[in-house]
C-alpha cells in the first residue's frame, strides 16, 4: 500500500516502492489534476542519487504523457529544494522528488509538491493516497520515455544556474569573498556538492570535497548528518584548519555543522544562530516557527526580539504553512532542516548553508566563538534524543500509553502536556516528546534539559514507562 507520512511517500525497494505503485500514484495524480483543471499547465518531476531513482522518474514521466500532462523532467541529479523552485519558477500545480532523503539506501520513495512549490498538505496526500490505491493495474496507460520525448510530451530541463542565481541573490557574496574561508563539503553521497559547491567558488571560498562519488548505498551508512556520521568531515576539518564543515542528507534538504575546532554543530543550534544572526546583524524583524520536538532557545531568541515563535506538529509542511501565515522569518526542526523568508516555502540544505558562511563573514567571528556568544545572552540547553523500532504488533500498545491519563512519574511536576503530536510534557525548565516517526517504523523521545544528565534521566523514564528496550 502507498502510505504518505510527515517527509512523503517512502517504501522499501522491491516491497511497496515499485514500478507498479509508482505508476499508480502518478495515475492518480494526473486524474486529480484533470479534477483541478489544472492539467495543462504541466508538471515536472527530479530524482536524486538512490537505486531507481532515475527510472522511477522516467515512470512516472511515461504516465503523465499517457494522461497528455506535458511534463518536464530534471535531466540531471537534483536536490529536492532545486526541483521544489523548479515547481515555482515554472508556475506549475505539482511536482515531484523521486527520494527517501536521509532513509537507509534501501528505501525510495516520493515527495510531492503543490504550487508555489510547497510540500503537499496532508489532506492532499491522503486522499492521493487513497486514490492510487484504488488504482486496478488495467487501468494504467503508458507512453514509453524515448517516444513521449520525441513527441514534446516530455522535456528534459536543467534549472540549475535559475535556482543557483536565486540563492546567490539574496547571500552577501561580497562579505563571503572578503573572507577566503577554508570550507569543507561533504555531500554523504547525494545530490549537493555541484550546486554548493558552484556558490562558495564564486563567492572565492576555497573549498574541499569528501564524499562526493555517486555510491546508491551511501558508503554504508545512513545519509544523515549527524554527530554519528559525520567523523570523517571532523577529521577533515581539524586536519585542515577549515573554518567550516558542510554536510547535506541524500537530496540535499538538510544540513549538519562542524565548526571550526571540529565540535559538531546541533540543527538547533544552527536554527537558532541564523535567526539570531538574522534580527540582529541583519536588521530583520518578525517570529519563528518550530516544530513541537525542537528547541524551545528559540523561544527566548525571539521573546528578547519583542517577537513570537509559534509551534507545530512534525512535518516541515506545517512550518511552511505557518510560515505564510505569520509571515515568520525563519522555520526549522531539530532534525536539520530549516528555511527563511524569501526564499522557496520548504527546507533547503544548500541555502542554508550558504546563509551559514554570509554570518561567517559578515560578523567576521569565527562559529564556535558565535555559539558561546548565543548560550551567554539565552542561556545553554541540553537535548537527549533516543528512537526505538518497534513491530506493528507494539504499537497499538505504545499507542495506548502515549494517548492515555498515565504519565510517567518524573522528580518534577508538569506544567502542561500537549497531544498535538505524540505526547509533550512541559515542566518548569525543560520539556520532553514522545512521538511515532513519521517516516520510518521507529519510536522517537527528545528532551531539553538545563544539563545533560537531566535530559538523559527524564529520557530513560519515559523509555522505562513505554517499556522500550535498550
Amino acid at each position: 500500500m502507498i502510505e504518505f507520512g510527515t517527509g512523503g511517500w517512502r517504501a522499501v525497494i522491491g516491497d511497496a516502492f515499485t514500478r507498479e505503485n509508482l505508476q499508480k500514484l502518478t495515475l492518480a495524480l494526473a486524474r486529480r489534476m484533470k479534477s483541478e483543471d489544472v492539467a495543462d499547465r504541466g508538471f515536472v518531476v527530479g530524482y536524486d542519487r538512490r537505486f531507481l531513482s532515475v527510472q522511477a522518474a522516467e515512470w512516472m514521466c511515461e504516465v503523465m504523457a499517457a494522461e497528455g500532462v506535458h511534463t518536464r523532467i530534471i535531466r540531471r541529479e537534483a536536490p529536492t529544494p532545486m526541483i521544489m523552485f523548479a515547481v515555482h519558477f515554472y508556475h506549475l500545480p505539482y511536482g515531484a522528488a523521486v527520494t527517501a532523503s536521509h532513509n537507509p539506501a534501501l528505501y525510495n520513495g516520493v515527495k510531492l509538491f503543490t504550487a508555489g512549490g510547497r510540500d503537499a498538505a496532508e489532506d492532499v496526500t491522503c486522499e492521493l493516497a487513497g486514490a492510487a490505491n484504488a488504482v486496478s493495474t488495467e487501468e494504467i496507460r503508458l507512453i514509453p520515455y524515448p517516444q513521449a520525448i520525441r513527441e514534446g510530451l516530455v522535456e528534459e530541463i536543467n534549472p540549475q544556474n535559475a535556482y543557483l542565481d536565486s540563492i546567490i541573490r539574496t547571500v552577501n557574496m561580497d562579505a563571503i569573498r572578503s573572507r577566503n574561508l577554508q570550507i569543507i563539503l561533504d555531500p554523504m553521497y547525494g545530490v549537493s556538492r555541484t550546486s554548493l559547491q558552484t556558490i562558495l567558488l564564486t563567492a572565492r571560498c576555497d573549498v574541499s570535497v569528501i564524499h562526493e562519488r555517486h555510491d546508491a548505498l551511501f558508503g554504508g551508512r545512513l545519509p544523515a548528518p549527524n554527530v554519528e556520521t559525520l567523523g570523517a568531515l571532523r577529521a577533515a576539518v581539524i586536519q585542515g584548519r577549515a573554518d567550516i564543515g558542510i554536510a547535506t542528507d541524500g537530496d540535499a534538504d538538510r544540513l549538519g555543522i562542524i565548526d571550526n575546532i571540529g565540535q559538531f554543530i546541533h540543527p538547533n543550534e544552527i536554527l537558532c544562530l541564523l535567526y539570531y544572526y538574522l534580527l540582529k546583524y541583519k536588521g530583520w524583524h518578525g517570529c519563528a516557527v518550530r516544530n513541537i520536538a525542537t528547541t524551545h532557545l528559540l523561544d527566548a531568541i525571539a521573546a528578547a526580539f519583542g517577537e513570537a515563535c509559534y509551534e507545530v506538529p512534525v512535518g516541515f509542511k506545517h512550518i511552511s504553512a505557518a510560515m505564510r501565515a505569520h509571515n515568520a522569518v525563519i522555520g526549522g526542526e531539530s532534525s536539520g532542516g530549516l528555511t527563511v523568508r524569501g526564499h522557496i516555502q520548504g527546507k533547503d540544505g544548500i541555502y542554508a548553508a550558504a546563509l551559514l558562511v554570509e554570518m561567517l563573514s559578515v560578523t567576521g567571528k569565527k562559529l564556535s566563538e558565535l555559539v558561546e556568544e548565543l548560550y551567554a545572552l539565552y542561556g545553554r540547553r541540553y537535548m537527549a534524543e533516543y528512537d526505538w523500532p518497534f513491530d506493528a504488533a507494539n504499537q497499538p500498545r505504545l499507542y495506548a500509553l502515549l494517548t492515555g491519563d498515565a504519565l510517567p512519574e518524573f522528580s518534577q511536576n508538569p506544567v502542561s502536556v500537549s497531544d498535538l503530536d505524540g505526547r509533550k510534557i512541559e515542566f518548569p525548565n525543560g520539556w520532553l516528546i514522545a512521538r511515532f516517526s513519521g517516516t520510518e517504523p521507529r519510536l522517537r523521545v527528545f528532551c531539553e534539559m538545563p544539563t545533560q544528565a537531566e535530559a538523559e534521566r527524564y529520557s530513560q523514564v519515559m523509555a522505562s514507562f513505554l517499556n522500550l528496550q535498550p
